[in-house]
């Protein structure tokens, strides 16, 4: 048997009952009984109205029997290393001291800033040595910056 399901209200219509309702555009309307209809014709929200379909469905009743509440999945933390350090160097790092990790840091300064006046020394003794030598081979001309790096003399004009 043919059973139809109420436009307004979603429940079932079973063959000999309910009202067919055809708005001017062709559509086709069905519904159980007169106060569907009539709630249709008042443009009603069946979302608001407790105890049709829509509204049931929208607010989630009737369907605890039939299926449990969904478990959420709780969130695994996981240790992962890092691009230049291992898991164990970072586990280790996690699990000293902080007495010991400002030790260790200091130490890990004070060896850059040596590194680099170190470096600052030798680059100011190569300095020096390239300007002592260029001082001896022209001590008698006087030369411009851009001279001194190579580029090109100017001829001397020898007209007015």
């Amino acid at each position: 048997m043919r059973t139809y399901e109420d436009s307004f209200s979603g429940q079932k219509i079973y063959p000999g009952k309910g009202k067919l309702y055809i708005r001017g555009d062709s559509k086709i309307f069905r519904f159980q009984n007169g106060k569907t209809e009539s709630l249709f014709l008042q443009r009603k929200n069946p979302r608001r109205i407790a105890w049709t379909v829509l509204f049931r469905r929208q607010h989630k009743k009737g369907i605890s029997e039939e299926v449990a509440k969904k478990r959420s999945r709780r969130t695994v933390k996981h240790q992962r290393a890092i691009v230049g350090a291992s898991l164990d160097v970072i586990k280790e790092r996690r699990s000293m001291r902080p007495e010991a990790r400002a030790a260790a840091r200091q130490s890990a300064i004070k060896e850059g800033k040596e590194k680099k006046a170190a470096a600052d020394s030798k680059k100011k003794a190569e300095k020096a040595k390239t300007a002592a030598s260029a001082a001896k081979g022209q001590a008698s001309r006087i030369q411009s910056k851009q001279g001194a790096k190579g580029a090109q003399t100017r001829v001397a004009p020898n007209t007015r």
